[in-house]
């Protein structure tokens, strides 16, 4: 009974959450191609009519091919749940491996690397095809097929003994193998974002300190004024894989670096370079960052905890199409990382709003402590490069969108720079 009201509850926000997806990215498809033949009158004088068109069919693009991809997913979702595959998967491991810690080992590997090719069609076709059409793409398929089999490798040893760890606790450790877990999971965080910037990073991209020696002293004036000491500051090679551009940086407090793009260095003039930087140091200073890591690691915690109730309970494995005789530590893990967030996607505005209150609170940073005005020539030309849309959707940005749309955000800096 507790099975089939679990399956009902499943279906019904399953279904709920996929036609609001759909309305909002039709929504966003709609307003976006209806916007499309005039540039919005802040940007006018800056940005052409032809980049405007093109950042509109980019998103435009994009957003469909979202949906495809939503139907997809949502499909493999009901294929391993209700339709039985993660049962069949199962069974099918277990006279390979035999029971135990290995089988349960065995069975995440296996269902990670059958969802990783199921999503290789979509990443090439996004990285070959769509990014190829709009001007963007800058990579070989032989550093894709490169970057790929680094990344497995790279997962299958961070992961595994984080996979085995995580497993044992919930084996062994009673009922409150969550809270263990959680303070294994949290340091190992901690852990990757002191080691990502120097260990894993450069297995991808290559980092060279920043040659421009007026830039360089620009910069550490910057920093010294606001109080932001770092490791070094790196030039990154992005430009063989995408002509995007970006800076941001990395690590984790002694460790901390900046790192910039060499395509946004190629793009942006040195003032502009200096006040897109004091954006992002104003998410440190005024801690954004800690808020973000504090955040996380409660909603980690209380998701842990419940997973350690839904565990227990014959009626989440059978409503989720699993026979509870192949109940287990590493089924529930993975039933639990499937249906997630088919409950927990209409929180998404709540995320959003507060990540977009950050982004207000460092824009009004950077112009305090550089001019508003090189921001707003900065952020122009980032829109421009990297065709982000003029004219997004309102609702569809309230769910999704980490950044205040374009419009909203420089005419807060234009009135700062008054």
């Amino acid at each position: 009974m507790y099975s089939l009201a679990f399956s009902v509850l499943f279906v019904a926000f399953f279904v709920f959450t996929l036609i609001l997806r759909f309305w909002l990215a039709n929504r966003h498809i709609r307003h976006v191609g209806a916007n499309r033949g005039a540039v919005p009158a802040e940007f006018a004088a800056s940005i052409a009519l032809a980049a405007h068109q093109k950042a509109a069919d980019y998103t435009i693009a994009k957003t469909k091919l979202g949906l495809f991809g939503l139907l997809f997913s949502s499909a493999v979702l009901i294929g391993f749940t209700l339709m039985g595959g993660l049962q069949w998967l199962a069974i099918a491991l277990l006279p390979l491996v035999g029971a135990g810690l290995t089988y349960q080992i065995a069975l995440i590997v296996a269902f990670g690397a059958i969802s990783g090719l199921l999503d290789l069609p979509f990443d090439y076709y996004r990285q070959f095809v769509l990014e190829e059409r709009f001007g963007f793409n800058k990579m070989t398929l032989r550093l894709w097929l490169a970057d790929m089999v680094k990344g497995v490798g790279v997962g299958a040893v961070i992961g595994l003994p984080l996979i085995w760890v995580v497993l044992v606790l919930m084996e062994k450790t009673g009922f409150w193998w969550w809270l263990y877990a959680w303070l294994v999971l949290s340091g190992f965080q901690l852990l990757m974002m002191v080691i990502f910037p120097t260990v894993i990073a450069p297995l991808f991209n290559k980092f060279t300190p920043l040659a421009d020696d007026s830039l360089k002293t620009r910069i550490e004036g910057l920093m010294q004024r606001v109080g932001f000491a770092s490791k070094g500051l790196f030039v990154m090679d992005g430009s063989k894989r995408s002509a995007h551009g970006n800076a941001y940086f990395s690590g984790f407090g002694a460790n901390k670096r900046i790192v910039f793009f060499d395509t946004l260095l190629a793009r942006l003039a040195p003032q502009e370079i200096e006040a897109v930087l004091a954006h992002e140091l104003g998410h440190f200073k005024l801690k954004h960052i800690v808020k973000r890591i504090a955040v996380m690691f409660a909603v980690s915690l209380g998701f842990l905890a419940l997973l350690g109730y839904l565990k227990t309970r014959t009626w989440f494995y059978a409503g989720l199409g699993v026979d509870p005789l192949f109940a287990s530590d590493a089924m529930a893990l993975i039933l639990f990382m499937l249906v997630l967030p088919v409950f927990t996607f209409v929180l998404s505005p709540l995320n959003s709003i507060s990540s977009r209150k950050h982004e207000f609170e460092a824009d009004a940073f950077a112009a305090t402590h550089t001019d508003a005005r090189d921001l707003v020539s900065a952020l122009v030309k980032m829109y421009q490069d990297n065709a982000s849309t003029l004219t997004p959707d309102p609702i569809h940005s309230a769910f999704y969108d980490s950044h205040p749309s374009a419009t909203v955000r420089i005419r807060r800096l234009d009135l700062a720079a008054q």
